[in-house]
């Protein structure tokens, strides 16, 4: 079948080839779109259109993979064109914020949440999907590099699973970073890294590898952030220290583009503020 991929990012990019690899012909909007991602999609095997009409006329379903704070805009530039197929929204978002996608595209709205780094290897990376339509979406992918589940028949369970990880894995880089950070502005750095090297010796590698890590996509996870604070509040919960997650990935947002960021870089925008 033909299927329509929004957007072919670091991460969309392998969701693509993950498709194209199960025999789907994958479709993507080219017009604007910088030379770094046609490259992407050109390594994926992805075929290009030039507007989004040209996309939906021929597809039987669209798969939405771009920063959470992009994910209703995308459904609505989808659905302008008409299209009622299938549509699969695979963002980093609240369970509230699905529901109301869910409402904005009505039946063909499936629900997922991705769970790993891009798609390379086998093992590891998920992609976990809800919904009454899960199932078939599920049936989409047929090899063996991503790894496809369906949580349940709920809407927005898949994006529920993914805040759930998501609160920690990434919740703890940022609070891993603000303590480090906290030790340097308080002129205790090496006293800290000491202590951990008795007490918790796998920190000083894990807080090094951490800042390296996540330098360069920092500015992917505030939205992330955002949506896990939100997910807590809605269950009586405090979202603050997601709210202060958020923070500290904003701070390092201008490090996107700095090719091979360091800790030290990593602090220093931290303490920039």
């Amino acid at each position: 079948m033909k299927i329509g991929l929004v957007n072919p990012g670091a991460m969309g990019a392998t969701i693509g080839a993950s498709l194209v690899r199960s025999g789907h012909e994958v479709l993507w909007v080219a017009a604007d779109r910088s030379s770094a991602t046609v490259e992407r999609a050109e390594i994926a095997g992805l075929t290009a259109v030039e507007i989004m009409a040209d996309l939906t006329a021929e597809v039987e379903g669209v798969v939405s993979v771009c920063p959470p704070h992009a994910a209703k805009e995308v459904a609505e530039s989808v659905l302008a064109t008409g299209f009622e197929g299938t549509y699969l929204d695979a963002n980093a978002v609240a369970p509230a914020t699905a529901s109301d996608l869910c409402s904005l595209i009505g039946p063909g709205y499936v629900d997922g949440g991705i769970v790993g780094p891009p798609a390379i290897r086998a093992g590891t990376t998920r992609l976990y999907l809800s919904g009454t339509g899960a199932a078939r979406v599920a049936g989409w992918f047929a090899e063996p590099v991503l790894g496809v589940g369906v949580v349940n028949d709920q809407p927005t369970a898949a994006s529920a699973l993914k805040m759930c990880y998501a609160a920690y894995s990434k919740g703890s880089s940022a609070l891993l970073l603000a303590v480090r950070a906290l030790a340097e502005a308080e002129g205790v750095s090496d006293a800290l890294l000491e202590e951990w090297s008795i007490s918790q010796p796998d920190l000083p590698r894990r807080v090094e590898g951490t800042a390296r890590g996540t330098s360069g996509k920092a500015w992917r996870f505030v939205g992330e952030m955002e949506e896990i604070a939100a997910t807590f509040a809605a269950q009586g919960l405090p979202g603050g220290f997601h709210q202060a997650a958020a923070e500290i990935y904003a701070r390092m947002s201008g490090l996107k583009d700095v090719s091979g960021a360091t800790l030290e870089d990593v602090l220093g925008a931290l303490l920039a503020e």
